[in-house]
């Protein structure tokens, strides 16, 4: 038997996520000792209560409330507590102590990552986080390593497993949302406050973290342009299938080039959206909670990461990917590799980006309102692609009719306002719905 230089693992959290790594850490010991080149000591398990109820049966004696003496002298410290505080303290007392951090804390990195990763580079350490975007998938090690020779022009994902849930759900049955998110919480897809998810918090913090890999650029949550998907109806879903489209909620990162304003001539945008997919696109067939990615570089060309965005033993299996990783440093030697932003592109605001838009208006039933609809596009130097038109009767026998409206390519901030001057005109009784289209 191989006498394996032994590294201490400490374990800061035991929900779904957490109490599968320990099972794995303690069940496939020789296996990770092999793949790693160390003897994997689990050291203990940080917990919030010693007695609360847990999907795995683990030992009491590695459990304890105690989570900064387990962190000291660990070689390797897992965060899963979730959260930004305590979680963020003991990352930066993990770090401050030369251990190497492995998390899939998306809100914590989201919002303080330039802060832990800053404190790894000044004493050598390094910080994991593959499980923090899209659970099993493996992402962020492809945009970390395998293209950073490459350059990365476009990503467009879907991050979040509750909402594709959902819309995927609408969309196959026909229903509405608040009966398919009854569904999702009571089969543990959604949180009983479903908020960060169906409002695109969830997506948004995923969204910055790929932004800043892909683009080596450290992206703010605050420049993430975030919609949510309470708006999309049954009525939007049905529109979108006759016209060949889904629905999906996705994170947009995207590098500008040739621009001539202030910010320069190159610069990104980062956005989460509910945007029409057509039907032929590889993101059109993700279903229920899994997640896709993407990815569209320069010389790899089209790439696309698609699996399970969530569950316990499936992240579990990103977690120890990245533990390995750690555990292969300390053999090797040597300083982590830190975070590369050094390209430092600006964040524009979503106004300036190029998409299109379809537009679905209630107008009056009467001559002459199509060439009105359509000057006002024009006036605001956007052009039709397409158009459908409908006749409506109400119980009472008036008509009205339903435009379906596609556009080409324009500026965002045109855009907006073209809808917003529709809005306010006349002959438009009702601007049903506006969705951007993505992945043409």
């Amino acid at each position: 038997m191989i006498d394996y230089r032994r590294l201490r693992v400490a374990l800061l959290g035991a929900g779904a996520v957490g109490s599968q790594v320990a099972r794995l850490l303690i069940e496939n010991a020789d296996e990770l000792a092999d793949r790693s080149g160390a003897a994997l000591e689990l050291a203990g398990i940080a917990v919030r209560d010693i007695d609360a109820p847990r999907d795995v049966d683990l030992p009491r004696e590695l459990l304890t409330t105690d989570a900064e003496t387990l962190i000291v002298g660990s070689d390797i410290v897992i965060e899963l507590m979730g959260g930004i505080e305590p979680a963020r303290e003991y990352l930066l007392q993990a770090v401050n102590s030369g251990a190497d951090v492995v998390t899939a804390n998306k809100a914590l990195l989201a919002t303080h990552g330039s802060e832990v990763f800053d404190a790894a580079d000044q004493v050598g350490a390094s910080v994991y986080y593959e499980a923090a975007v899209a659970g099993a998938i493996p992402i962020i090690r492809p945009l970390r390593d395998s293209l950073a020779g490459d350059r990365v022009d476009r990503i467009v994902g879907i991050v979040n497993g509750t909402t594709n849930y959902i819309l995927d759900r609408m969309d196959a049955e026909g229903s509405e949302m608040a009966e398919i998110l009854a569904d999702a919480q009571r089969l543990g897809y959604a949180e009983a406050d479903p908020t960060a998810d169906i409002e695109g918090y969830d997506a948004a913090q995923k969204a910055a973290l790929l932004a800043s890999l892909a683009f080596h650029t450290s992206v703010p949550l605050e420049a993430v342009h975030r919609e949510g998907i309470t708006g999309v109806t049954k009525q939007m879903m049905d529109a979108a299938r006759h016209a060949g489209y889904v629905i999906k909620l996705v994170a947009v990162c995207e590098r500008l080039t040739g621009r001539d304003d202030e910010s320069g001539d190159e610069a990104i945008s980062v956005r989460v959206y509910p945007a029409l997919i057509r039907r032929e696109h590889p993101l059109a067939s993700v279903h229920g909670v899994n997640n896709a990615v993407f990815v569209q570089a320069e010389a790899a060309g089209n790439l696309m990461f698609y699996g399970a965005g969530a569950g316990g033993v499936q992240t579990a299996s990103a977690v120890l990917g990245d533990v390995v990783s750690a555990a292969r440093r300390h053999i090797a030697g040597g300083a982590g590799v830190g975070e590369s932003t050094r390209a430092n592109l600006p964040t524009v605001d979503i106004g300036q980006v190029v998409t299109r838009y379809q537009v679905t208006l209630e107008v009056d039933d009467r001559p002459g309102v199509l060439a009105r609809v359509a000057g006002l596009l024009s006036d605001g130097r956007v052009s039709i692609a397409t158009v459908e038109q409908t006749l409506e009767h109400t119980e009472e026998g008036a008509a009205s009719a339903r435009l379906v409206i596609g556009t080409h390519k324009a500026l965002e901030q045109d855009l907006s306002e073209t809808v917003a001057r529709l809005a306010d005109d006349d002959v438009v009784e009702r601007v049903v719905s506006v969705l951007r289209v993505e992945g043409d």
